[in-house]
């Protein structure tokens, strides 16, 4: 971590301190006072770290002028909670602040009442592109999309277009060119700004747009979008429909929200968590969403102490078995782990395919194999040390060869076999995983000792 993120998160810790400190002493002016004076990603922060009940009391001290923002900035469980008790009429001006995109993100949250309300009041033109926006399904680019876009036709010269620019009181954020189209309203290209300054006012736009910029169609998926603007290095694209007609542009903001979803939603589905879950949600509600993961896991965890009842009596005859029997289960685990995360990364950013799957496994097989060999003769010698028997170190050493090259097999196939069942591999593949190696770990070396030394 560097210095400056260092101390970006010391400033948190202590903004988040003061809130709770101002919030004990119910210095409610104090802390209307510090949240006029943070941003509504700060304000969410705080907001998300609270129990219902003071974050509920927080709500109200928040500055109208900032409620639209941060209540979209927040996760759906909580804004959910938030919206549940706000007044129709708050709903409705929040509504009324934010872009027809934004507010077709939550606006399914809202009861249906204040939908209508919404609709009531919104103006004929906001009104239209949020209908727009809901047309689209739910984590396409259509949804996401803004039309907030300045457009310019292909046939007019840089002195229009500058005449034009300076019409505007200010541009859309992440502007850093027009969207070009032509009379019918079909995409041609991008006008970058600096093309505008820097080039003959004289020149026509269709003579240095940029007409090979890509476009993304409305119906893509969020993920396609987001490989879109890390292969393209983009700050903002256009968004068409199968004709080419310009609908509207995604700016590389959204592409980060898109993101950071998707990194909670691996980092708490590898442990059966839902990336929208509340921290501080009621005891029984987290407790519901938690039961069905554990019971998976509680079948998962007698299986393979089913494989270890098929040896007890190996066990009671060879106690140092039970002993060593942990680390190969915890050496297959760890290195199927490894194969696992690189393999989900890969899919995620849609690097493997049919043409290279089967260079993997036999890559993923063969580094199975080589450390499966190095640390094999390595743990044999620690248990020759340890326990002073030639079998029981023979026998490990097999064991680990085989668990390691089953765990760098399985990594590779798992999310593979999980992505092609329409199954997300980040949110099952590490328990099915460490089922694997457990089983395959606990079979081969007692079964082995069980062979070779009874």
């Amino acid at each position: 971590m560097t210095a400056s993120e260092s101390a970006q998160v010391e400033t948190a810790k202590a903004s988040l301190d003061q809130v709770f400190s101002l919030l004990e002493q119910q210095d409610l002016s104090q802390l209307r006072h510090l949240f006029e004076q943070m941003h509504p990603g700060q304000l969410a922060d705080i907001l998300e770290a609270m129990p219902p009940k003071e974050r509920g009391q927080l709500w109200t001290l928040i500055p109208e002028s900032q409620e639209a923002e941060t209540l979209l900035l927040l996760h759906d469980e909580v804004r959910n909670g938030l919206i549940e008790h706000m007044q129709p009429e708050e709903l409705i001006a929040a509504a009324e602040q934010m872009d027809a995109n934004d507010l077709a993100y939550i606006f399914d949250e809202f009861p249906e009442h204040i939908r209508q309300s919404i609709e009531e009041k919104l103006p004929d033109e906001i009104l239209e592109h949020l209908e727009a926006s809901l047309s689209f399904e739910e984590g396409t680019a259509g949804r996401l999309m803004s039309q907030d876009v300045i457009t310019v036709r292909n046939d007019v010269t840089l002195e229009v277009v500058l005449r034009y620019l300076q019409l505007h009181e200010s541009l859309p954020d992440y502007t850093d060119g027009l969207m070009v189209i032509d009379r019918a309203g079909f995409y041609q290209g991008k006008l970058w700004l600096n093309t505008v300054l820097t080039h003959s006012k004289e020149m026509l736009v269709k003579d240095v747009m940029d007409s090979q910029q890509q476009t993304i169609l409305a119906t893509n998926d969020e993920h396609d979008v987001i490989l879109f603007f890390e292969q393209s290095h983009l700050v903002s694209a256009a968004v068409v429909d199968e004709k080419n007609r310009l609908l509207g542009r995604i700016t590389v903001d959204d592409v980060m929200e898109i993101l950071r979803t998707e990194s909670d939603r691996t980092l708490l589905g590898r442990d059966g968590l839902d990336e929208e879950e509340d921290l501080f949600a009621p005891v029984m509600s987290s407790a519901k969403r938690r039961t069905v993961w554990l019971g998976v896991n509680l079948i998962t965890a007698f299986l393979a102490a089913w494989v270890i009842g098929m040896f007890t009596a190996t066990l009671d005859k060879i106690v140092a078995l039970a002993v060593l029997m942990p680390i190969v289960a915890s050496m297959g685990g760890i290195a199927g782990s490894q194969t696992l995360t690189l393999t989900i990364r890969g899919l995620a950013l849609d690097q493997i395919t049919s043409g290279n799957r089967f260079w993997l496994v036999r890559k993923e097989v063969m580094i199975g194999i080589l450390n499966g060999l190095l640390w094999a003769v390595i743990i044999a010698l620690l248990a020759w040390v340890w326990f002073q028997d030639i079998g029981i170190s023979l026998v490990i050493a097999a064991a680990i060869v085989i668990n390691l090259v089953a765990a760098a097999s399985s990594g590779i196939a798992i999310p593979l076999v999980l992505q092609r069942m329409e199954i997300d591999p980040a949110l099952s593949g590490a328990v099915i995983l460490t089922t694997v190696t457990d089983v395959i770990g606990f079979m081969s070396f007692l079964g082995l000792a069980t062979y070779f030394l009874l």
